[in-house]
C-alpha cells in the first residue's frame, strides 16, 4: 500500500511556489502529476527555477515538483512564471497567439514594457530559435544538470515534456556544438578519445569535472552523444594475473593484482581472487572475491547439477595484456557471450564494478522496474535495484531485486546471466552493446546459463535458484480485494453483488482494514464483528480466503502476543549495537519492531503465530505486504548514525538514500548488516510463511509477496504492486508479467483496474478483459477510491466481465498444466512469442524496432 506521509510540516514558501498537500492550488490529481525534476535532489527552489509547481503529496509516489499550467489565474494568464522570468519564445517578427501555440509556448499579454507575450512554458534559456525536443542532443549527460551549469557550457536549457528528451542540449543555432568525432578536452595516450560506445564511467557519482576526473587517473573527453560519460576509465586500468592460475577439477583459480590509477572511492581489494567453475554443460560460474577477508555473500544455495561435464556449450579463454580480461564463447557458433575486454573492472570495499560487451542489443530482464518494453533500450539507460515501497514509476527501483538478464544473440541463440548480489546496485546498458554492473557490497558472483533457447535459459535458471511452487487449482480462479471495505457490512454487500450478477468469484482477500488498529493477527471487534464466522461461512460455500500480514509489530499495546512473544524469543532486527530492537513507524499505532526472518528462531516465532491465527480466522493463503521492509520514516525513530554504511561514498541510481522509507543500513540481522540484507527481507519471510500455511491448513500453500529476490518463486507468487488506474499501467503490466516469468516467478498479475486513483468505466472494463488472463487474476483497489469490482458498475459491465471470466475458466486446466511444467521443469507460463518463435520474433522486431508485447498463457 502507498505510504501515508506522517507529517506535513514544511511551511508554505510562496516565493518558490511551494505548498503542502492540503493547500496545493493545483487542479491536477496527484496520480496524474508529470514529474518536472526526474533527477535526484529536487527542492522547492530548483522546482520554481524550472517554472514548475511544488506541492507535497498525501501519499508516497506522486512527484512533489510537477508541470502545471493551471497554477496561475487562467482568466488572465495560464502560467506560474512571473513576468520578470519569462523567456521569449518568439523573438522573430509576426508573433500571434496561434503561432506561439504552434511552438508549444504560452501566450499571455502584459502591460509591462519589454515583457514577452509569447514565452517558454518553463524556465528556459534564451535562444535564437526553437529546437524541437526530438532533435535535442544532450549537452550535460552527467547527473544533476541545472540551468546554470548547462548555460556555463554554452548550451541551452529548457525542460521537456518527453521523458527521453534532454533538458540541457546543444544550441545549434548559436553554434555551441561539440563535434563527436573530434571532441575537445580529451586527454589520453595519443590525445584522442575512446568511441562513446566503449566508455566506462570513471565518475559514476554526481558532479564530475575535468580536474576531478584526471585526479583519478581517468580520461576526460566531452561528447554530444546523449548520456555518454565525459569522464571514463582508461584501458590500462584494472587487474593483472599474478603467476599462473591454479587448475581445479572443473575450473581455475586466479590471483589478481590491481594496476593503473587511483582508487575511485577508496578501500581497493588487492590481491583479488577470481574463481571459474565449469558446473555443467550449460552452466558456468565465475566469481571475484577478497581472498583475505570474508565479505557478505547471498545465502542462496545453488548446487552443482547432477550431470557430469560431458560436452560443454561454452569455452573460456583469458588474456593478460595490459589488464586481465576473459571471454566466454558459445562453442558451436563462436559467439562471444561475455567479454570483459571493454575494461572497467573495479573491486573496492564499497564500489564493485564489472562490464562486458554483449553479442547483441536484444537484452531482457533486470528488475523490479516499470519497463515500457520487454526488450531494453541500449543508450546509456541506468536501472537501480534496491527493494523499496515504491508504486510503479518509470526508472524507479520497485519492490523486489532481480539482477538477472537474458540476451538473444544475433544467430537467435539465447543465454542468461545472474549476478548474485543483494546490496544496492545498478546496471547501465550502453550502445556498444555492453552492460556495466555496479554494486556497493558483497562480491561479484555470476552464473551464466547457455540455453540455447529462451525457454531453456529459464529452465536452467530456475534449476539453480529453485523451481516455482505449484499453486492450488482454486488460485487460478477470479479473486477480489480492496483496501477500504472498512466494515463487514460493505464486504458482505460486495460479495452478494458479485453473486447476484453470477460473476465467477473463487478467492476473497482481507486487507488491513479488517484488523484491530491495523495490528497483525487481530480483527476489529466493532466494524468487523462476526468476521471469523463470516469467513468460515464463505469457505463452507466454496470460496477461499487470503489474509494480509505486514512485518511490523507494534510495541505500544499491552498484552499483545506477537510483541510479547517476539521479545521473549529475541527475534527482532536490532540497531547497530546488535541488542536494541530497531524502531520504525508503519501502520500499527506507535512504534513498530521488525522480525528478523533470516533467524531460525524467527521462523519458529512466525509459524507459531500464523498457526494460532488460523484457529481464529481460517485462511487458505497469506498475503505479505510492506516487506521491502517499508518504514514511513527514514531509518528509524532514533535516526541513523553517521558512518560509511549509512552514507556510502557511492550511491547507485536508486530513489532516495539507503535509509529512505526503510531501516538504517547499519542495523543488524542474524546474517549481517541491513546494508547487505535489506533486499533479502521479503525473500527470507517467504519460506516460513509458506510452511506456516501448509501446517495450519494441511493443504497446498498459497503465499503472495510484494518483495521478491531470486529464489522467491519457490515459495511465493507476486503482484505488480500499488499500480495506478491509468492506461499506461494496463499496458506495462504485460511487460511486468513476462519479466517475472523470466525471473522464475510465473504466478504474477497486476491489480485489475488499478490500485491508486479512481478507475473509469472504459479503462476498468478493458482491464477486466485483459486481467481475466493474468495468472494472478485479482481486482484490487485502494483506500478512498471508487468501487471498481465487476459488480459495482452496471449490468452490461457485469455481463462482459462474466463472459470473459468464463473463457478464463475454460482455459484453467491448460493453465494448471503450464504451472505443473513450471514447477517440475522450470517452464514459463506467461511468455512472449520469442520463447516459441525466436527467429520470427527477432526478424519482425528488427524491422519495426518495437515490442509487440504479446503473451501466451
Amino acid at each position: 500500500m502507498a505510504l501515508l506521509k506522517l507529517a506535513m510540516t514544511m511551511a508554505v514558501l510562496t516565493e518558490t511556489l511551494g505548498y503542502t498537500a492540503q493547500n496545493c492550488p493545483s487542479m491536477i490529481p496527484e496520480n496524474e502529476r508529470q514529474d518536472c525534476h526526474l533527477e535526484h535532489g529536487a527542492s522547492e527552489a530548483a522546482c520554481a527555477a524550472r517554472g514548475c509547481i511544488w506541492c507535497e503529496s498525501s501519499y508516497q509516489g506522486p512527484p512533489w515538483c510537477f508541470f502545471d499550467d493551471s497554477c496561475g489565474d487562467s482568466s488572465t494568464c495560464p502560467s506560474c512564471i512571473p513576468e520578470s522570468q519569462r523567456e521569449d519564445c518568439h523573438p522573430d517578427p509576426g508573433m500571434t497567439e496561434s503561432s506561439c501555440a504552434a511552438r508549444g509556448c504560452v501566450y499571455c499579454s502584459s502591460t509591462t514594457p519589454n515583457v514577452p507575450w509569447c514565452f517558454h512554458r518553463y524556465a528556459c534559456s534564451r535562444v535564437d530559435g526553437v529546437i524541437p525536443e526530438a532533435q535535442r542532443v544532450d549537452c550535460h549527460p552527467e547527473p544533476d544538470a541545472n540551468k546554470a551549469s548547462c548555460e556555463a557550457r554554452g548550451c541551452y536549457w529548457c525542460p521537456a515534456s518527453s521523458e527521453e528528451a534532454p533538458w540541457c542540449f546543444y544550441n545549434r543555432n548559436n553554434g555551441a556544438v561539440v563535434d563527436p568525432d573530434n571532441s575537445a578536452g580529451g586527454t589520453g595516450g595519443d590525445g584522442g578519445c575512446l568511441p562513446e560506445a566503449d566508455r566506462i564511467d570513471c565518475h559514476p557519482g554526481e558532479g564530475a569535472s575535468q580536474s576531478q576526473c584526471e585526479a583519478l587517473g581517468c580520461v576526460w573527453c566531452e561528447s554530444s552523444v546523449p548520456r555518454t560519460p565525459f569522464c571514463y576509465l582508461p584501458p590500462d586500468r584494472g587487474y593483472q594475473v599474478v603467476g599462473s592460475p591454479v587448475t581445479l577439477p572443473n575450473g581455475f583459480l586466479f590471483t589478481l593484482q590491481r594496476v593503473g590509477g587511483e582508487a575511485i572511492f577508496g578501500g581497493e581489494v588487492d590481491p583479488l581472487a577470481f574463481l571459474v567453475e565449469f558446473q555443467s554443460d550449460y552452466r558456468i560460474h565465475f566469481k571475484f572475491y577478497d581472498p583475505n577477508n570474508n565479505r557478505f555473500e547471498v545465502p542462496l544455495h545453488i548446487g552443482t547439477p547432477g550431470q557430469p561435464l560431458d560436452s560443454p556449450l561454452y569455452s573460456f579463454d583469458w588474456t593478460n595484456d595490459q589488464t586481465f580480461n576473459f571471454r566466454i564463447n558459445r562453442r558451436d557458433t563462436g559467439s562471444v557471450l561475455f567479454d570483459t575486454s571493454i575494461g572497467g573492472l573495479v573491486f573496492e570495499d564499497q564500489f564493485l564494478q564489472i562490464a562486458t560487451r554483449l553479442p547483441s542489443a536484444k537484452v531482457y530482464g533486470f528488475g523490479e522496474h516499470e519497463h515500457k518494453s520487454y526488450q531494453h533500450e541500449m543508450d546509456y539507460h541506468t536501472w537501480g535495484m534496491y527493494s523499496r515501497d515504491q508504486p510503479p514509476v518509470y526508472k524507479g527501483n520497485l519492490y523486489g531485486v532481480h539482477p538477472f538478464y537474458m540476451c538473444v544473440e544475433e544467430d537467435n541463440n539465447a543465454h542468461g546471466v545472474l549476478v548474485l548480489n543483494s546490496a544496492a546496485q545498478d546496471v547501465t546498458l550502453t550502445p556498444a552493446p555492453a552492460l556495466i554492473y555496479r554494486t556497493i557490497g558483497g562480491v561479484l558472483d555470476l552464473y551464466m546459463f547457455l540455453g540455447p533457447t529462451p525457454e531453456n535459459v529459464v529452465q536452467q535458471y530456475t534449476e539453480a535458484i529453485g523451481r516455482p511452487f505449484m499453486p492450488p487449482y482454486w488460485s487460478l480462479g477470479f479473486q477480489l480485494s480492496r483496501y477500504g471495505y472498512n466494515s463487514l457490512a460493505t464486504l458482505r454487500r460486495t460479495i452478494d453483488q458479485i453473486r447476484d450478477y453470477d460473476i465467477p468469484h473463487d478467492v476473497q482477500f482481507g486487507d488491513i482494514d479488517y484488523m484491530d488498529e491495523q495490528m497483525d493477527f487481530t480483527y476489529d471487534p466493532v466494524t468487523f464483528a462476526g468476521y471469523p464466522d463470516y469467513v468460515r461461512q464463505l469457505r463452507n460455500e466454496g470460496l477461499h480466503f487470503v489474509s494480509i500480514l505486514d512485518p511490523c509489530i507494534t510495541t505500544e499495546r499491552s498484552n499483545y502476543r506477537p510483541y510479547d512473544l517476539g521479545q521473549q524469543m529475541g527475534i527482532w532486527i536490532n540497531e547497530s549495537d546488535g541488542r536494541t530492537p530497531a524502531l520504525g513507524k508503519v501502520w500499527p499505532p506507535g512504534a513498530s519492531v521488525f522480525p528478523d526472518y533470516t533467524s531460525p528462531r524467527c521462523h519458529d516465532y512466525w509459524i507459531t503465530l500464523c498457526r494460532e491465527f488460523f484457529d481464529v480466522i481460517p485462511y487458505d493463503g497469506l498475503w505479505l505486504d510492506m516487506n521491502e521492509p517499508a518504514n514511513f520514516g527514514s531509518g528509524s525513530l532514533n535516526g541513523c548514525n553517521q558512518n560509511r554504511l549509512n552514507q556510502p561514498p557511492f550511491l547507485p541510481k536508486i530513489f532516495g538514500d539507503l535509509a529512505d522509507n526503510t531501516l538504517c543500513p547499519d542495523f543488524k540481522t542474524s546474517i549481517g548488516n541491513m546494508y547487505d540484507t535489506h533486499s533479502l527481507f521479503g525473500w527470507a519471510q517467504s519460506p516460513p510463511t509458506f510452511r506456516a500455511v501448509q501446517e495450519a491448513s494441511g493443504k497446498r500453500a498459497f503465499v503472495v509477496s510484494r518483495s521478491t529476490f531470486p529464489g522467491s518463486g519457490k515459495y511465493t507468487s507476486h503482484w505488480l504492486g500499488d499500480n495506478w488506474s491509468q492506461w499506461s499501467n494496463l499496458k506495462n503490466s504485460i511487460v511486468g508479467m513476462m519479466e517475472f516469468s523470466l525471473f522464475g516467478i510465473p504466478y504474477t498479475g497486476a491489480d485489475i483496474c488499478g490500485f491508486i486513483g479512481d478507475s473509469n468505466y472504459e479503462l476498468c472494463l478493458r482491464w477486466m478483459q485483459l486481467g481475466a488472463f493474468y495468472p494472478f487474476s485479482r481486482n484490487h483497489n485502494g483506500l478512498g477510491y471508487r468501487e471498481q469490482d465487476p459488480g459495482a458498475w452496471d449490468a452490461e459491465f457485469a455481463r462482459i466481465s462474466r463472459e470473459v471470466l468464463l473463457v478464463r475458466y475454460t482455459l484453467n486446466p491448460y493453465l494448471y498444466l503450464l504451472f505443473h511444467l513450471a514447477h517440475t521443469e522450470g517452464a514459463t507460463v506467461v511468455r512472449p512469442p520469442l520463447h516459441e518463435y525466436v527467429r520470427i520474433w527477432n526478424r519482425s522486431r528488427d524491422k519495426s524496432g518495437k515490442d509487440s508485447s504479446l503473451m501466451r498463457c
